[in-house]
């Protein structure tokens, strides 16, 4: 990440074969996008989001992310899934559950989620 203040933001984690995002994926399937603005420190925050990218990656039915986050704290993570018994899994996972609730207590000032269908893909690569 960069220090910089006035940078745009951080960089890009994604499943795609180099830099960059992933995708396109073949339609229908789901986003579930996850904007959240951090609270200061780290408080184990970076290995519990290593640990819940391992987890999500076990899904069935998962298909890739993207994240990024600006040097002030507001990040964005697109989840992409094939179908909603996909996304309703990762929702149980149990570490994810934890996670979810020690973000409320401790790691976000606020956030929020988008779940949407993906009707149309595509992209320049």
């Amino acid at each position: 990440m960069s220090d910089q203040p006035d940078a745009a933001a951080a960089v890009s984690v994604s499943d795609g074969p180099g830099p960059g995002p992933v995708g396109p994926f073949e339609p229908p399937y789901y986003t579930v996008v996850f904007s959240s603005l951090r609270t200061p420190g780290d408080n184990d925050y970076g290995a519990t989001a290593e640990r819940m990218e391992e987890r999500v990656r076990a899904v069935p039915g998962f298909l890739g992310l993207d994240s990024a986050r600006s040097p002030g704290g507001l990040g964005i993570t697109v989840g992409y899934f094939r179908d909603e018994e996909a996304i309703t899994a990762w929702r149980g996972d149990p570490e994810h559950r934890a996670a979810r609730v020690r973000g409320r207590a401790e790691w976000y000032e606020d956030y929020v989620v988008h779940v949407a269908k993906v009707e149309r893909s595509y992209g320049s690569g």
